[in-house]
């Protein structure tokens, strides 16, 4: 079975803001327009487990399989509004999750996707002391613990993993971890190891792994091997929002402009993949640039009024290169960083109090770089820069 470790934190600081769970009036009520078509093989899944809820609202299991695809969705295509439906066909089942594993660890998943982080491990830890052989459960504590830089904790959940005999996703655990704390090059290695003594394992669990593979190498340095692991993860075939997102910043960075336009051109009602498609557009001086920027301003804003401002690293992206706002990006970027600490979130912190003048408010993230060793040398550049 394949462990969420795809997805991971992974999906975590990718993914964005999430709609307001909403039941529907009426059983006709059309809540969405599906990106595929209705005589697909994703559609007609759909419309069997949402007929098995509807036929049988006390089957707890038909809940939970529905709540998971749903989800499933919103990390394939980056669109949040799938967490609302997923959440609300939980809802019914109240306090009697409690008892409930699956249902517990469905929960969790959508909680974390929300950032409600501590409410996500307070089931993830009920979950694995119900079914303590489940790893599911020990590979989303440890993403949660990734993103908030705990990694002790995080260390922890890798040998749960391990003891369960989960090999690959505890290397991939435990390499991640290498990667971050001053280890890049050694978990690069371990992981690229382990994936080659398990060639067959699971789609979703390569792609995970040749994702991480990539943003390691890329770090590293090592361009030509990021972009080849960019494109066994792409030959997969699975629509990932986290995938297309890594690769259009590698792109970004490779000023590959014309690669990211193509790459996400169909690809705009997901803020993360918008927002670097704007990017690459505005690089490129087209015309498309100004439009999805005031779309995406647009969203930014309809957000914060929901009280909802869960992709600030994106807000302060797009305030410092689309906006020319550096105050406004690192008042987005310190504001994330009080509930994310992923590399990705130290950088645009730093890039942000850099350009804003105010190499005081990089403390944080500066002593992040410091405490981990996390080996970037355009960080270590800005680091320098701010000292």
């Amino acid at each position: 079975m394949l462990k969420l470790l795809t997805g991971l934190a992974l999906a975590l600081v990718v993914i964005q803001g999430a709609a307001s769970p909403r039941v529907p009036d009426r059983d006709d009520e059309v809540l969405e327009r599906l990106p595929f078509r209705r005589d697909d093989a994703q559609a007609a899944e759909l419309r069997r487990l949402r007929a098995r809820v509807a036929s049988a609202p006390q089957d707890m299991a038909a809940s939970v399989r529905l709540a998971r695809r749903y989800f499933a969705l919103a990390v394939a295509l980056g669109d949040p509004r799938y967490i609302g439906y997923a959440q609300a066909v939980l809802a019914p089942w109240g306090a009697r999750a409690a008892g409930a594993p699956e249902l517990l660890l469905v929960r969790a998943m959508l909680k974390q996707y929300r950032h409600d982080f501590d409410g996500a491990l307070e089931d993830l830890a009920a979950a694995a002391r119900l079914d303590p052989d489940d790893s599911e459960a020990h590979a989303w504590a440890a993403a949660i613990f990734m993103v908030r830089a705990d990694y002790t904790g995080a260390a922890q959940e890798c040998a749960a993993l391990a003891e369960l005999g989960e090999t690959l996703e505890a290397e991939g655990c435990s390499a991640y971890l290498e990667s971050v704390t001053g280890k890049g090059r050694a978990g690069y290695e371990r992981l690229r190891a382990a994936l080659a003594r398990e060639p067959d394992a699971d789609r979703g669990l390569r792609l995970w792994i040749q994702s991480r593979l990539a943003r390691m190498a890329w770090r590293l340095g090592d361009t030509a091997a990021a972009d080849a692991h960019f494109q066994s993860a792409l030959a997969l075939g699975i629509t990932d929002n986290f995938l297309l997102t890594a690769y259009a910043e590698f792109l970004l960075a490779q000023q590959r402009y014309r690669d990211v336009v193509t790459l996400l051109s169909a690809r705009t009602q997901s803020d993360t993949l918008l927002l670097r498609l704007t990017l690459a557009e505005h690089a490129l001086g087209l015309a498309d640039a100004a439009q999805h920027a005031r779309i995406l301003g647009e969203r930014f804003d309809a957000a914060a009024l929901r009280g909802e401002r869960l992709h600030l690293s994106d807000e302060a992206r797009y305030r410092l290169d689309l906006r020319n706002d550096p105050a406004g990006a690192l008042a987005a970027a310190a504001e994330n960083w009080r509930t994310q600490r992923e590399p990705e979130d130290a950088e645009i912190l730093l890039e942000a109090a850099h350009a804003a003048g105010k190499p005081e408010a990089a403390r944080p993230a500066l002593d992040w770089l410091a405490r981990t060793g996390y080996e970037d040398p355009r960080m270590r550049r800005l680091a320098s820069a701010l000292r």
